[in-house]
């Protein structure tokens, strides 16, 4: 039996991997996936959360009696809000009508102070995400709170640290391709930075919106994959992370959501949906008896207003 833990924090990490069996390439190449549904949020950012606000903690960044502030998709805010209600600090997040209300409902009922930048028609876009960081900034530096600033702040590595130790033990070093979508860029630098250590002939595959394919050297579009595309090159993105690229068409994505729901029972949002969908192409390019290791980013209850709207027309 696992010990009593003290608070909900400390359930955060150790998840599950399994082997998708509908949903697989036709070569027999095994995928499987991360499952970080399991964390308090039901999301992998509870990770990097809570290593952004300790590391802040240590150095006396952020010090007792001081505020967070973040402008974020809604993943990253909902956790912090998860960490700051268990820490007692006063959260301030700069968000967007272009995510979903879900995310955004969540974070108030967790007592995050929510500012809502509007979307143009709900889509995400370069112009976007960064109006909402300079807003962010303009709030932090007004009333002296703490940025955690995700874009830029590379505490969050070390949550990713653990995540790809963790796959390397699952799969018992068993590992020829990991494939995972862009936003910050930290979850793919992190984890190919460790397991790079591990095993130097492991691929890593960037995947992010085919609308807004920039990292690829594409053009910046506007999409509804929340959590990845934020339109440009983020400071968290350094070349030689990526051996390829993967755009994935929101259309996609979300089809692809559908698919686990329905043939695997993984309920999940489009950014893993985008995830499993690079995950397959690349799997057909391997041998068979090879392995693509992807990640299930986030429950798809963040998700039901819009998935909602789909079904009805569907």
């Amino acid at each position: 039996m696992a010990p009593i833990k003290s608070n909900i924090l400390e359930s955060i990490g150790n998840t599950s991997i399994l082997q998708l069996h509908a949903v697989v390439p036709s070569n027999g190449v095994r995928v499987l996936l991360k499952i970080e549904t399991t964390n308090p949020t039901a999301s992998m950012k509870d990770r990097m959360a809570l290593a952004m606000i300790t590391a802040a903690e240590n150095d006396g960044r952020l010090k007792p009696g001081g505020s967070v502030v973040e402008y974020t998709g809604g993943s990253t805010g909902v956790s912090l809000a998860l960490i700051c209600a268990v820490k007692g600090y006063p959260l301030h997040i700069v968000t967007s009508d272009a995510f979903s209300k879900e995310k955004l409902d969540h974070m108030r009922l967790l007592g995050a102070i929510l500012t809502v930048i509007p979307s143009d028609n709900g889509k995400q876009t370069e112009k976007l995400t960064k109006d909402m960081i300079r807003e962010a900034r303009a709030i932090a530096e007004k009333t002296g709170a703490f940025i955690t600033a995700q874009m830029d702040n590379t505490d969050q590595l070390s949550a990713y640290t653990k995540l790809a130790d963790e796959i390397y033990e699952q799969t018992e070093g068993q590992i020829d391709a990991f494939v995972q979508g862009v936003g910050s860029g930290a979850c793919l630098r992190g984890t190919s930075e460790r397991l790079r250590q591990l095993d130097s002939k492991i691929r890593f595959v960037a995947v992010e919106p085919a609308e807004s394919a920039v990292l690829a050297g594409g053009v910046s579009g506007s999409h509804n994959i929340d959590g990845m595309g934020p339109g440009y090159v983020t400071p968290m993105w350094k070349d030689g992370i990526a051996d390829d690229f993967q755009g994935v068409s929101t259309a996609d994505a979300r089809a692809m959501a559908f698919r686990l729901a329905r043939e695997e029972g993984l309920f999940c949002g489009l950014s893993t949906g985008a995830n499993v969908t690079a995950a397959l192409r690349v799997a057909e390019t391997l041998k068979p008896g090879s392995t693509v290791v992807t990640i299930m980013c986030d429950s798809g209850m963040k998700y039901m207003s819009g998935y909602s709207k789909q079904l009805s027309s569907m």
